[in-house]
């Protein structure tokens, strides 16, 4: 995609702090991080969400992911880390083309997770039903 902004960082024709590359995937520093070593993972081959990716390729990236987290919470001192994908716009996704986040977290970094609910009175058997019925 000629607008892609992480298919121009994988040409490189935008410039970029590479983690760790290789013939599928690249990962970077993301530019605005969340906390110090915040890392972006992507196919080097553009596919916009999630849900495009070939299987073969969400197979390889869980192995490209194990094997730089250790050194994301190493390196930074980490005491742990978030593993984060956004699909869709409603969802956060701001870059379409379909990456993975590596944030490094520490105990006093003040972040906090999303808020939730408890289901109703029946809500939680109407939701399963209905998930159930689109597998």
């Amino acid at each position: 995609m000629d607008d892609c902004i992480f298919c121009k960082i994988v040409k490189g024709e935008v410039p970029s702090y590479k983690v760790y590359e290789d013939d599928n995937f690249l990962a970077f520093l993301d530019h605005t991080p969340v906390n110090s070593g915040h890392t972006i993972i992507i196919p080097k081959k553009h596919h916009e969400t999630f849900l495009d990716l070939p299987d073969d390729i969400l197979t390889k990236v869980l192995m490209v992911i194990k094997k730089i987290a250790p050194a994301i919470v190493n390196g930074t001192g980490a005491s742990g880390f978030n593993l984060n994908l956004n699909n869709g716009r409603v969802a956060g996704q701001m870059v379409f083309h379909a990456h993975w986040h590596i944030i490094p977290r520490h105990e006093s970094d003040g972040l906090k997770h999303w808020l939730s609910r408890d289901y109703g009175v029946g809500e939680a058997e109407e939701i399963l039903e209905k998930i159930k019925n689109k597998l």
